[in-house]
């Protein structure tokens, strides 16, 4: 009698245990990585300075002048 109560308590630990596992392996986070329903926009607002244009004009001029065979 007392071996199957034995068996029997050693049977139910192991059940006990396997749920345990089986709910910590439900509840373990998952990770989901999905792209936008929308696209990435990128706004680049990039303002040219005239006196950048006058400088860069007047250098080219001056590189076009020293080598006229460039062009």
């Amino acid at each position: 009698m007392r071996k199957i109560a034995q068996t029997i308590g050693t049977t139910i630990v192991k059940i006990i245990l396997i749920i345990c596992c089986l709910v910590l392996i439900a509840c373990a986070p998952t990770v989901k990585v999905e792209s936008p329903q929308e696209p990435i926009t990128i706004n680049l607002n990039i303002k040219l300075d005239a006196d950048i244009r006058v400088k860069l004009e007047e250098q080219a001029k001056k590189d076009i002048a020293a080598n006229p065979s460039i062009f």
